[in-house]
């Protein structure tokens, strides 16, 4: 029936890879030319256009960063031998490229967009890291938590507590101290009403007795 299996296709070897290989470009050519030639095909995530490191001028060939793979089959299929006044460029695939140490801090899946595209070996890669870190965290560790304010917090409280405690007990001493020195003084004073009772019975019984005496001295100097 003539169907022709995809594995038959040169490109095949390159389908771990967004990667493409521009050569013989005119010199003059920007970052910005070569994207607008080549982002026809596919959304450009990256560009290393070579220049000399003491003048700065351009080399005259770059690596191109595909955000999808199968648009450098693209690229390489049609632009390939085409000529940009009067050069005639060569186009093709990257099998290994590693992309230049940049300063710029990106995250994981950035890093690996760069260096390798969005082909499907690398998202599959990328989600299987992203997996793997989820499934060794605890529920608790997905938080961040701060325990040194933990350990200020509990240190506030336990010092709030004492003082509560060391005023409410010294309080309670206080109050304990005001209702000893009141039993004191009544105790006291009850005793001291008591005495003044028993020397005024004691004044009263002196009282009739020296009554008695005298009335039994009239009586016996009147029968003399």
């Amino acid at each position: 029936m003539g169907i022709v299996c995809k594995s038959a296709s040169w490109h095949t070897q390159y389908k771990e890879s967004a990667w493409i290989y521009v050569g013989n470009m005119p010199y003059e050519l920007t970052e910005g030319d070569v994207i607008c030639v080549f982002s026809q095909y596919g959304e450009i995530v990256n560009i290393n256009l070579v220049r000399d490191k003491k003048t700065g001028k351009s080399k005259g060939f770059a690596f191109i960063c595909y955000e999808d793979q199968r648009s450098t089959v693209l690229a390489v299929d049609n632009l390939n031998g085409s000529k940009i006044k009067s050069r005639q460029m060569r186009v093709d695939h990257v099998q290994a490229y590693k992309v230049p140490k940049q300063d710029d801090e990106i995250d994981e899946l950035t890093e690996k967009i760069r260096d390798k595209g969005v082909a499907p070996q690398v998202m599959h890669e990328y989600q299987d890291e992203k997996d793997e870190k989820q499934d060794g965290l605890d529920e608790y560790e997905l938080l961040p938590v701060n325990f040194n304010a933990i350990k200020k917090k509990t240190k506030g409280k336990k010092k709030k507590k004492k003082k509560k405690y060391e005023s409410s007990s010294s309080s309670e001493s206080e109050e304990e101290l005001k209702r000893q020195k009141h039993k004191k003084t009544t105790k006291s004073e009850s005793r001291h009403r008591s005495d003044r009772k028993l020397h005024k019975s004691d004044d009263k019984s002196r009282d009739r007795s020296s009554k008695r005496t005298s009335s039994k001295s009239h009586r016996h100097r009147s029968g003399s």
